[in-house]
């Protein structure tokens, strides 16, 4: 009765989704309606080994922080996930000299990238150790966005204080207009 499309499969002459989704008929009359199968895209985004994610720092402690991961990529998630940047993985040089209150305070937005995958119990690890990695935005105490003045300061345009954070060296394919 139909041809396979996407997010299908044949086999013995049925056609088996292949996904989970809603199911799209689609045919122009001149022969059999191709039958697809299609999901949201946000549905099946999960961060991956490798992937560059954006995310907010949640709660920090002398080991590591605890964060939460907004965006994969430039794609925003429909649910939060939790991730923990560990102590050792902030920094590619002098691990034992990192500080983690010095790196990041919560609120911070945070560029990392997931270098293990979680489960139901766990977190996402995540790291920071390199120079395009780490603080993107942070507010000062005045409630004002910081601007960075080297890789590890940022300082307030308004009260010129300055705080200690793993500041990012962003490349232009992750900044968004």
């Amino acid at each position: 009765e139909a041809s396979g499309g996407g997010g299908t499969y044949t086999r013995h002459g049925f056609v088996y989704a292949s996904l989970a989704g809603r199911l799209r008929r689609t045919g122009d009359g001149s022969g059999l309606p191709v039958v697809s199968v299609q999901r949201e895209a946000e549905a099946q985004l999960l961060p991956d080994v490798g992937a560059v994610v954006t995310c907010k720092v949640c709660s920090i402690n002398a080991r590591f922080a605890k964060v939460h991961i907004l965006y994969v990529g430039s794609t925003p998630l429909k649910s939060t996930f939790r991730g923990t940047i560990r102590k050792e993985d902030i920094r590619a040089t002098e691990k034992d000299k990192v500080e983690v209150y010095k790196s990041f305070r919560p609120g911070d937005i945070v560029l990392a990238k997931v270098i293990s995958l979680g489960d139901a119990q766990s977190n996402y690890l995540l790291s920071t150790a390199e120079n395009e990695l780490g603080v993107v935005v942070a507010r000062s105490e005045a409630g004002v966005q910081m601007v960075p003045i080297s890789w590890c300061e940022m300082q307030c345009p308004r009260t010129h204080t300055k705080d200690f954070r793993k500041v990012a060296r962003v490349q232009p394919q992750f900044l968004q207009t």
